[in-house]
């Protein structure tokens, strides 16, 4: 890659003519200000061969190209010649260098002199820092937030290679292929929910965790023990969620209420509305969710059922919160802190009716980790696919049916 041409050429291989890939490329380059020439283009001729472009980008300037090879990457694109990375020190604590590398969810390889490291735990919108671990380096993604003065990171686009996750050709997808065509409502649920709950079992017999975000209208839904039942099976490995499931799980398990309606009855109690904030001030006085467990305070629901199976959940919160409980993360980077820490062996992620946590799950999630999106509202996964998250894959419809339907499936009664 010559600085003084301010031109490089990326190549690219996969399904590029039925997927999009080369044209979103293309659209890119555009997009960032630069220009092209396909310099060859050597298409599959069955629908089971893959194509591979060649594909040189120019721009004014150095800095300018090297801000659309990163953004090229997302798809897959890398340069012919990557050279080796260059790395800078971090000129102060929470500070990334100028042009630091911007990272993609994919999975990513550095160079270092001429040898190539792989990644951990790659995830969108960090960057890169190299440091030194019983004398070998390695290469770790790191949120600006957690970035330290002095640290290696990784500038420019030199040196850095992505890999897409494998796609089978078009026709030949596997029996989770359903999730990879456009967001739907009219798909069979059925099949769906039996898939699912198909790819669950290989998950757990690989050994991997399954990760679940969840939002109120599990509870609201009366969705809660079909949740309750997939916990006790061994399907939540860990729980993400907000101060919202939780509390509002808690009043229902206190109260037989949720939002001061009555479960059972689907009609307003007596001082209902007072009942998720006195939920709250219970386990507060207990404590912890834990210790109202472990105390007999609380004694059904999905957070009682996560606390007895020993299994993790993180709640981070926000400004709309009331209490809130106390095991909520009212810091939000703390609370992305936890999250990360929970990601290790996840292999599979399900996200059920909640947009902000679901997006910001989507966002440290590798690309490499399915992750299906379950809501009413089908911009909760568009807004997960516009935000960078490509695996993430969707079904419209009612939480509360769909979760009862994955219990018959994985926790019959």
């Amino acid at each position: 890659m010559s600085s003084a041409a301010h031109s490089a050429t990326v190549t690219v291989t996969g399904h590029l003519m039925d997927t999009g890939i080369l044209a979103r490329i293309l659209d890119d380059v555009l997009e960032y200000g630069g220009d092209y020439r396909i310099e060859t283009l050597d298409l599959g001729r069955q629908h089971e061969d893959e194509s591979r472009a060649l594909v040189e980008i120019s721009a004014d300037g150095a800095d300018l190209l090297d801000r659309i090879l990163m953004r090229v990457q997302i798809h897959g694109a890398n340069a012919v010649d990557p050279g080796t990375a260059t790395t800078r020190p971090a000129p102060a604590d929470g500070v990334f260098p100028d042009d630091f590398y911007s990272t993609t969810n994919l999975e990513t390889l550095v160079r270092l002199d001429r040898e190539w490291l792989r990644v951990r735990q790659p995830e969108m919108d960090c960057g890169l820092v190299v440091t030194d671990e019983d004398g070998q380096q390695v290469v770790r993604t790191v949120p600006v937030s957690d970035v330290r003065a002095g640290d290696a990171v990784v500038c420019g686009a030199h040196g850095v290679r992505v890999e897409l996750p494998v796609q089978a050709p078009r026709g030949e997808e596997d029996d989770f292929g359903f999730m990879s065509s456009a967001v739907s409502s009219e798909k069979p649920q059925a099949l769906l929910v039996r898939q699912i709950a198909e790819r669950m079992r290989e998950v757990k017999a690989e050994g991997k965790r399954i990760l679940w975000v969840g939002g109120p209208a599990v509870v609201h839904t009366g969705a809660s023990p079909a949740m309750v039942r997939l916990v006790r099976a061994g399907f939540v490995d860990v729980l993400f969620a907000g101060n919202a499931l939780a509390t509002h799980d808690i009043e229902s398990a206190l109260f037989g209420t949720s939002l001061g309606v009555d479960l059972a009855k689907g009609s307003g109690v007596p001082h209902g509305h007072e009942h998720h904030i006195r939920a709250i001030n219970t386990i507060r006085a207990a404590g912890s969710i834990s210790a109202a467990v472990e105390s007999g305070v609380l004694t059904g629901g999905v957070m009682h059922a996560m606390v007895q199976a020993g299994k993790p959940f993180v709640l981070v919160g926000s400004v709309r919160d009331d209490g809130p409980l106390p095991d909520v993360y009212t810091d939000v980077i703390e609370g992305q802190r936890a999250m990360r820490a929970q990601l290790p062996d996840v292999g599979f992620a399900i996200m059920v009716a909640t947009m902000l946590h679901s997006i910001a799950t989507g966002n440290i999630l590798p690309a490499s980790i399915p992750l299906v999106s379950v809501d009413i509202n089908p911009a909760t996964v568009t807004k997960l696919a516009d935000r960078g998250s490509a695996q993430a894959m969707g079904i419209i419809t009612d939480i509360g049916l769909f979760l009862e339907q994955l219990a018959r499936e994985l926790a019959p009664e």
